[in-house]
């Protein structure tokens, strides 16, 4: 795909939503940390339903350390893999009170170091908290990136490399939602939806469908 096309994608991407951002639900950088921690191997949906009774009564670090972990886990126990979620959020919460204050830190390698967060988790807070310009590459961006011809690669770092590298400037802090959306809504997994998608005459994929 030449770089006009890629241009031109994330110019209507960006003209159909200007402003995108995450569908998990939060008010702060530890929230958010705490949704994405939530949602791996879950979905928004489910994760927002339970952060609704969860923040309320705890939103903190020292506030979900006081819940202890049988009581984390009765706020999360309609979460897949609740029980390994609630030792690494405990266990990160800790780390935060020693270590930072307190705070989400700002930076990958700190965020990496912390329990249940892995390269993906920390590009989704460095860039939905922080304005930084990472994409985090699951799966909905892999199959994105792949069937169009945006940046096709063999693993979730080959991808996102190759994005970080392709997208245009202007637009990298966003195509991050852009491409989550664009996979969740239109080109979905089992049949993309390509009748109905604003980048259909751009996207290079070779089984498109009449829906």
């Amino acid at each position: 795909m030449n770089r006009e096309k890629r241009a031109e994608i994330f110019r209507r991407l960006r003209a159909e939503n200007p402003h995108p951002t995450t569908e998990l639900e939060y008010t702060t950088p530890f929230e958010l940390l705490v949704a994405v921690i939530l949602s791996a191997q879950a979905t928004d949906v489910g994760v927002n339903k339970a952060t609704r009774r969860l923040f309320p009564a705890a939103s903190t670090p020292a506030a979900i350390a006081a819940l202890g972990e049988a009581g984390l886990k009765e706020y999360i126990k309609t979460i897949g893999l609740f029980n390994s979620k609630a030792k690494n959020i405990l266990e990160t919460c800790r780390i935060l009170l020693e270590r930072h204050g307190g705070e989400v830190p700002r930076d990958r390698t700190s965020l990496e170091a912390l329990p249940g967060v892995g390269r993906k988790t920390a590009n989704v807070v460095l860039n939905t908290a922080f304005g930084e310009p990472t994409i985090a590459v699951d799966t909905h961006i892999f199959r994105v990136s792949n069937r169009t011809g945006i940046a096709p690669g063999k693993n979730p770092m080959e991808v996102e490399k190759r994005l970080l590298r392709r997208v245009p400037a202007e637009y990298r802090k966003d195509a991050h939602h852009w491409l989550i959306l664009h996979g969740r809504y239109t080109c979905l997994a089992r049949k993309p939806r390509c009748g109905s998608c604003i980048i259909e005459d751009l996207c290079e994929y070779r089984h498109k469908t009449s829906d």
